[in-house]
């Protein structure tokens, strides 16, 4: 009886475990949810007239009558936030290597980096709308200058991480300048690019709405500005909604990646509870 007792001590730990996990994981569904009650409640109670604030459930039903709308122009808006961002990883990493690899470039380099971060996006949109028109280039181009700084400063951030005495360490063990890079270098580094990423991914969205706010005939930042024109409160809030839901898909993306490269690092492992 000793022996059949302790056996299901562990079989007891484990659904422990799981019923805590599961309650971690719902717990900020919980806090939403709880936010949501609250305003439907105002709402309902003071008697808030729609065209000022739609109920969450005037915003439900507004989202799911008008799907087909929203995914017509949501594909535009997840297309050109998508090109923007990729063109922004494809130029910021090879340049975050070059700064990193020489002193000189770094110096050529950052301050014009710099100078075009400092200036507001919004001024520079309505100059891509006079030069490309009003097709997805101008919104591409937004995006991609939104999501680049981050990219570019935390990836050279993580390149110059490697301490001294691991690169001393390589070198006595006949490690070449590619092999360091490789090896050593890359694999410090993609902490502190996936946070870069991870950024950039939320601005990237912001960046696309952007550019559609200044010229543009479908997407969700064009659907934002005819809703408001038509006082068509409840819809604006379900476009609202629609691009939560798409920066949120596109940051977890992101963020799962993260978890299958560098599965090692110690945010993944405090929270997957081996640490």
């Amino acid at each position: 009886m000793a022996l059949a007792s302790e056996s299901a001590k562990p079989d007891t730990g484990a659904a422990s475990a799981g019923i805590a996990g599961i309650i971690r994981k719902l717990t900020p569904l919980a806090g939403v949810a709880g936010f949501l009650l609250v305003w439907q409640v105002f709402v309902v109670a003071w008697g808030v007239p729609t065209y000022l604030l739609p109920s969450p459930s005037a915003i439900g039903h507004a989202f799911i009558n008008q799907l087909p709308l929203l995914l017509r122009n949501g594909w535009v808006t997840v297309y050109e936030m998508l090109a923007g961002y990729a063109m922004a990883v494809g130029i910021a990493i090879p340049l975050a290597i070059a700064i990193t690899s020489s002193r000189r470039f770094n110096q050529l380099v950052m301050p014009t980096m710099l100078f075009f971060q400092i200036i507001p996006k919004v001024a520079i949109a309505p100059l891509f709308l006079v030069w490309f028109g009003v097709g997805p280039t101008p919104k591409i181009l937004v995006a991609f200058l939104i999501s680049f700084f981050p990219i570019v400063i935390d990836a050279a951030v993580g390149l110059r991480s490697m301490s001294l005495e691991m690169t001393d360490l390589a070198r006595s063990m006949g490690a070449s300048r590619l092999q360091v890079f490789a090896q050593f270098r890359l694999p410090t580094s993609l902490p502190y690019l996936f946070s870069g990423l991870k950024v950039a991914a939320t601005l990237a969205i912001a960046g696309t709405v952007v550019g559609e706010f200044v010229g543009a005939d479908k997407g969700l930042g064009y659907l934002l500005l005819v809703t408001n024109s038509n006082m068509e409160t409840a819809l604006m809030f379900a476009t609202i909604v629609a691009l939560t839901i798409i920066g949120l898909v596109f940051y977890y993306l992101v963020e799962l990646l993260e978890g299958f490269l560098i599965p090692w690092h110690v945010t993944h492992r405090v929270e997957s509870g081996t640490m």
